[in-house]
């Protein structure tokens, strides 16, 4: 980018919100502060600010562009409500969802109207229909300290596993320099299988 770094970053952030496109937006989502993109809902205007980190570098991102195309080849993306995608699988289907972190931090994902028992819903239609769900949602924090309390139905996953994610990502940014070894993070993987 060159330069002065939040000035590189807000040219590029107001190019994109003038005219949205691709490459801005790809940039911006690996610049900007968490790697949370936020959009405001009124205009779909970009606001999130320029990251503390260092951007990633050219040749790292290049080469991390390359083995995504590969592992991607043949795929299809689509743009829709979950619940029409969750409608169309089929049974032995497979799909994993990771909706909004309902315990903390919920506004920085625009997740202000989104209603985890609908996705719940959702899910168990799939299980029914024998497509298989995986979703991922709030662990623990401070380390195992504090269990997040997210009320799940007791009879619609048969599996859960606690996934290791390291060290909070935003008390990563939020503490800056000061020790994190209280600050570990785990997310709860549930399985309908």
């Amino acid at each position: 980018m060159g330069g002065d770094k939040i000035e590189g970053y807000e040219r590029i952030k107001a190019n994109y919100n003038a005219m949205p496109n691709g490459p801005d937006l790809l940039f911006l989502s690996r610049s900007c502060y968490g790697g949370v993109v936020r959009f405001r809902k009124t205009d779909g205007y970009m606001s999130t600010p320029c990251g503390v980190h260092d951007p990633i570098s050219p040749a790292s991102f290049a080469r991390r562009v390359d083995e995504w195309h590969d592992r991607t080849r043949g795929t299809i993306f689509v743009v829709q409500e979950y619940k029409e995608v969750m409608e169309a699988a089929s049974k032995g289907d497979l799909i994993y969802c990771d909706p909004p972190y309902t315990f903390t931090q919920s506004i920085l994902y625009g997740a202000q109207s989104f209603d985890l028992n609908d996705l719940f819903r959702t899910i168990r239609e799939c299980k029914n229909r024998g497509v298989y769900i995986v979703l991922s949602i709030d662990g623990s924090k401070r380390s195992g300290n504090m269990i997040c309390d997210v009320q799940i139905p007791s009879d619609l996953f048969e599996r859960e596993v606690m996934i290791h994610c390291g060290r909070s990502m935003l008390k990563r940014f939020q503490m800056n320099g000061k020790t994190l070894e209280k600050e570990i993070v785990h997310d709860r993987l549930l399985l309908t299988y």
